[in-house]
């Protein structure tokens, strides 16, 4: 593994463990050129996923930028970040368990909204926000009054 400090093409593995419920690997490393310290995560990956975008591009799936899109609806909420990272795998298991090679980025959106939904319902209505592409306030009251979200559930986003 290429050292993201140095460049060197060699590094050491010091630890390694299970995370994410087995589904990763997680290795500390060791970098015996520049002493930097990094970890990797190893991972099983059933086929390559490529998104087909609404405008018709085509782009090879990313689980970081799934999480990071996650991490945004997800920021300052009450959520432990193991219970993100399983979902973020848990989808990508969908994903990759569809059968298909490539998806439409509508079925990525539908599944993080699902999930969402389960998991907190302010990251949730973020996430929508920017998926459904709301533009005025009577977007958001719409979406809210569809979801059937309750009084105090509307007033916390």
């Amino acid at each position: 593994m290429r050292c993201p400090f140095c460049g060197s093409e060699d590094s050491q593995v010091k630890d390694s463990r299970s995370s994410e419920d087995g589904a990763a690997i997680r290795r500390r490393r060791l970098c015996p050129d520049c002493g930097g310290r990094f970890t990797t995560f190893e991972r099983v990956q059933l086929r390559e996923l490529t998104i087909l975008k609404r405008s018709g591009r085509r782009t090879p799936f990313e689980r970081d930028k799934l999480a990071r899109s996650i991490a945004i609806a997800t920021r300052k909420r009450p959520v432990d970040p193991e219970r993100i990272e399983r979902m973020i795998s848990t989808i990508v298991r969908q994903l990759e368990s569809m059968g298909e090679t490539e998806l439409p980025s509508s079925a990525v959106g539908e599944l993080v909204m699902k999930q969402l939904k389960q998991l907190d319902d302010v990251a949730y209505v973020r996430y929508a926000s920017v998926y459904r592409d709301f533009r005025e306030t009577q977007d958001f009251a719409r979406f809210l009054g569809e979801e059937g979200l309750s009084e105090t559930e509307q007033t916390e986003t």
